[in-house]
């Protein structure tokens, strides 16, 4: 009875694991201009994260480093108290055969996967993906973004699988400090 019940359990978990329907691969950009990319890019929508949990004003910042890598400085603003916070870490493209897929790490060593899935010839907006599909961003140059644009990414992003129903939409009502002083 036991190697039945144990036959059974084993035909059911291979039942179930060729059952599953494959996760495709995420795609990237075939080409990525880290000059072109550096700058400040401001977060359109978001997959809701735990680091980024109530933050609104959200803003991304790149500048190339003499190392290779690229610095990468992330702000916010707490929607409960109005605060600024900011986190600092590096990003670097690990394998120049897929320019597009990147490693950033805010807390050595811990890495997490930042794969530019489409940009704009101009460089104007970008989506970015993390081949599990938890994490998406829609990032734009400016604080708002057009609405068709933003609608072809959110199209795209749900033909590769991201659930857009989940995607925080993020407001931009504030001034960071640093641009406060400029």
């Amino acid at each position: 009875m036991r190697k039945q019940t144990t036959l059974a359990l084993m035909m059911i978990v291979f039942a179930a694991l060729f059952s599953c329907k494959a996760r495709q691969e995420l795609p990237t950009v075939k080409d990525l201009d880290i000059s072109k990319y550096s700058g400040t890019w401001y977060e359109i929508v978001r997959m809701p994260s735990s680091f980024e949990k109530n933050l609104k004003c959200v803003t991304a910042t790149y500048t190339p480093m003499e190392s290779g890598k690229i610095k990468v400085l992330n702000r916010g603003v707490k929607i409960s108290s109005g605060k600024s916070e900011e986190i600092t870490g590096s990003a670097k493209v690990p394998d120049d055969d897929f320019p597009g897929r990147l490693k950033v790490t805010f807390f050595w060593p811990f890495a997490g996967n930042y794969y530019v899935i489409e940009c704009a010839d101009d460089y104007s907006w970008a989506m970015v993906g993390d081949p599990s599909r938890k994490y998406l961003w829609v990032l734009n140059r400016e604080a708002q973004m057009d609405e068709q644009k933003l609608g072809d990414r959110l199209k795209i992003a749900a033909e590769l699988g991201f659930d857009v129903e989940a995607l925080e939409y993020i407001a931009h009502d504030c001034a960071l400090e640093s641009e406060k002083t400029e």
